[in-house]
């Protein structure tokens, strides 16, 4: 369902830009870019090829970053004449020490290097321009009738031996606007080669703009109502940009002044916060649970309090239409990319599910990052893949937690203390001295010496050691501190000389 109210809202600090595509007052998609960290998707690079990897059939290049980056065979170009494509292989088009012209498709996530490629790509305001291509293709997104309109114009003005494709921003755009576009791009090209060939690799070439900029050239169309952006020199170079390429979009740029932070105004502060929640739920009192893992993102639907009105068809199709739509909003709005496997609640009703699925698909119409869906299963499965460009929301906001290490779970209480005792017979059983004063946090305290001292006594009679344990909220639950060690006299007097001054 296409929405009826479009806004793009941008905001800056000393420490991040961050912008929000909204829809219908809803978050639909929220990109942040930290002062200190750019993302360096777009970017080219002069590189040098590292390692070449029969093996996984790609190579490792050295554009200048902290990791190298990975290119894959398919993303190599080679000259076709000379090789079949059907049985290319990585070492017979890259040698090591090669220089290369690459561009990023993908930022450096985890422990991973950017994913780069050397078809080149230089986007404008109308047009992708392919250095390396000879066709000309037209955004998906558009309708078909201008699709087809724009496909002419652009064979029309595409150059010699480079292809074009023409963006969704074109709608309505005339010859002369895009052969603009086009004549800038080719200007850009030709700056780039020139810097690479009087470059040593590794060498940044060429930077893609930065966020706030970024979005208004490839976001904000005439579908918006308005671009509302808090920072004053910004909205300048915003209002710039568009005076050459949209001089009619200015009118809706709005600098926004008040006291009340843009981002806590329209309550786009709340909605990042809930956007980072496992669990979502829907209208009618469903829910869905989001869960990541190495290989995939797990979406599961669940009824949750909705128990229907009617039947229980009737209840499970509107729990599973409701979660459709909720479910690639989030998608969008955390930017979920790869394996997407999503488990709606199962139904029986062959239209029901044609339903469900045509529902979903039309959701997914909204979404501008590539995606390919698999139709719904008999278990009510339905598999998907989405380009993976950045960590999204969830990368750049969260890190795993260091108690858990990202599993969600962590051990009992009482996992925790039969360990810690475990700890404590080992330790006495592996020293010489007669004697221990341990320090501990008070609930494994408690918990190792028992009721009545059980505990302890025990713990002495199984290591032949006397054993004091004295308690404090400085130790975690699930560590200890030798306090003492030796004799049994020396050690008994410190820990009565403790005990009295903690009372």
């Amino acid at each position: 369902m296409k929405a009826e109210i479009n806004e793009i809202m941008i905001t800056a600090d000393e420490d991040e830009v961050r912008v929000a595509i909204v829809e219908d007052a809803k978050l639909a998609e929220i990109y942040i870019e930290r002062i200190n960290f750019h993302s360096i998707v777009g970017n080219i690079y002069l590189g040098r090829v590292k390692d070449v990897l029969p093996g996984m059939e790609a190579a490792f290049v050295d554009v200048g970053l902290r990791k190298s980056s990975f290119l894959y065979v398919d993303e190599v170009l080679f000259p076709e004449e000379e090789l079949d494509p059907a049985s290319l292989k990585i070492q017979h088009i890259l040698k090591q020490g090669q220089d290369i012209l690459v561009q990023v498709v993908r930022d450096p996530m985890g422990t991973k290097g950017a994913r780069v490629t050397t078809f080149i790509s230089l986007a404008g305001k109308y047009l992708v321009l392919m250095p390396y291509s000879d066709s000309v293709g037209v955004s998906r997104r558009l309708p078909e009738k201008e699709k087809t309109r724009l496909k002419e114009l652009g064979q029309k003005i595409k150059p010699r031996n480079m292809g074009l494709i023409v963006r969704t921003a074109a709608e309505d755009a005339g010859l002369d606007d895009l052969k603009k576009d086009l004549n800038y791009l080719k200007r850009l090209w030709k700056e780039i080669r020139a810097k690479a060939n009087r470059s040593k690799p590794p060498k940044l070439i060429h930077s893609e703009e930065e966020l706030a900029l970024k979005m208004v050239r490839d976001v904000f169309t005439s579908d918006f109502q308005r671009l509302i952006i808090d920072c004053p020199t910004r909205y300048k170079k915003i209002m710039n940009y568009l005076k050459k390429s949209n001089p009619e979009l200015r009118s809706k740029v709005r600098l926004y002044k008040d006291s009340m932070s843009l981002f806590d105004k329209f309550d786009i502060n709340s909605q990042i916060e809930n956007s980072l929640n496992r669990k979502v739920w829907l209208r009618s009192g469903g829910y869905i649970s989001i869960d990541s893992t190495e290989a995939l993102i797990a979406i599961d639907v669940n009824t949750g309090k909705y128990i229907g009105k009617t039947s229980l068809g009737e209840t499970i199709l509107k729990t599973n239409l409701e979660a459709a739509e909720e479910i690639v909003r989030q998608i969008r709005l955390r930017d979920i990319g790869g394996i997407i496997v999503i488990d709606f609640i199962d139904m029986m009703d062959s239209r029901h599910k044609k339903r469900l699925s045509q529902t979903f698909n039309e959701a997914l119409t909204q979404d501008r990052t590539k995606s390919k869906v698999v139709e719904i299963s008999k278990l009510g499965l339905v598999e998907m893949t989405r380009k993976n460009v950045s960590e999204g929301i969830m990368g750049v906001l969260h890190e795993n937690c260091p108690c858990c290490n990202g599993t969600g779970k962590i051990s009992s209480e009482e996992t925790i203390f039969i360990n810690l005792k475990r700890k404590l017979y080992a330790y006495c059983v592996s020293h010489s001295e007669r004697a221990f004063l341990f320090k501990l946090h008070p609930d494994a305290a408690a918990f190792i010496t028992g009721k009545n001292q059980e505990g302890l006594r025990s713990l002495r009679r199984r290591t032949k050691k006397t054993i004091y344990i004295i308690k404090s909220l400085d130790i975690s639950r699930d560590e200890f501190e030798l306090v003492a060690g030796g004799h049994r006299i020396s050690v008994k007097k410190i820990f009565v000389d403790m005990s009295k001054s903690m009372n």
